[in-house]
């Protein structure tokens, strides 16, 4: 089967039998630029097939299941992103994991990151539940929206520069949408750091000075105005081992994102 097909009953379902699709990188900067509103956005990247090796991953990944989620249907399509239109938070990550997100439709779900980052969102006031398991868990985030670098599971986790620029216009998109509310942006890793600068500038906010490094706790405003960036290390399973990131690490950030956005 490949993937689960666009109108289908899933619970991550945004896509309809009619929703365009983008075969293209051209594609996707047209249809994400005319996309209207946030969910007319995700309908539209959630049947994205612009970039071949990552369909071909997504794909075979979706038809060759690991065998603890043997009985599952797996997604096997470009995860949307997700949460409220009217976010204060965004928080940016790398790309779906094979058997995360690829698997369940829903970001930073199903995998080992998503458990430290939903709890960590619970923490801060920004998610209702603690955990997210699968899309129609009941889950629901609270003035933030999951967004991402690339949409699609890449193999070994590592997308090429080429997808991530194919992939940006999803992401500048988001950005532009959520501008009227948007305080602050959660970039979780250097990937996604070197990606989201870019996009934002590419939807008119001001260059930030010099060329922001990345690291755990730095802040880059864009602008008087703008949303702060926020770097933070990703909360990946070799983070949290290995103790580069710890718990109050992420309870940091995530504090310091909602000091802001509820200071603008």
């Amino acid at each position: 089967m490949g993937a689960v097909a666009p109108g289908s009953e899933h619970p991550a379902e945004v896509a309809t039998k009619q929703t365009p699709v983008a075969y293209t990188p051209p594609d996707v900067a047209r249809l994400a630029a005319s996309a209207v509103s946030l969910g007319h956005l995700d309908s539209r990247m959630s049947v994205c097939r612009a970039c071949p090796r990552l369909v071909e991953w997504r794909e075979r990944v979706a038809d060759d299941k690991r065998a603890a989620f043997a009985g599952e249907t797996y997604w096997g399509r470009p995860v949307p992103s997700w949460g409220p239109g009217r976010a204060r938070i965004a928080v940016v990550g790398l790309a779906p994991a094979a058997h995360g997100g690829n698997r369940t439709g829903r970001m930073f779900t199903g995998d080992r990151s998503g458990d430290w980052l939903y709890a960590a969102l619970h923490r801060a006031g920004l998610a209702a539940k603690p955990f997210s398991t699968h899309a129609g868990d009941g889950q629901r985030l609270i003035d933030t929206r999951l967004v991402a670098a690339v949409h699609c599971a890449p193999p070994a986790n590592k997308p090429l520069p080429a997808e991530r620029d194919a992939c940006r216009p999803w992401l500048e998109r988001d950005l532009e949408l959520l501008a009227p509310t948007l305080r602050a942006i959660v970039v979780l890793g250097g990937f996604a750091w070197a990606a989201t600068f870019p996009a934002a500038v590419a939807v008119g906010y001001p260059p930030p000075a010099g060329n922001p490094r990345f690291g755990h706790g730095a802040e880059v405003p864009l602008g008087h105005t703008g949303p702060v960036v926020l770097g933070c290390y990703h909360p990946s399973q070799q983070n949290a081992f290995t103790g580069r990131l710890t718990e109050p690490m992420l309870d940091a950030v995530f504090g310091r994102a909602v000091e802001i956005a509820r200071a603008k």
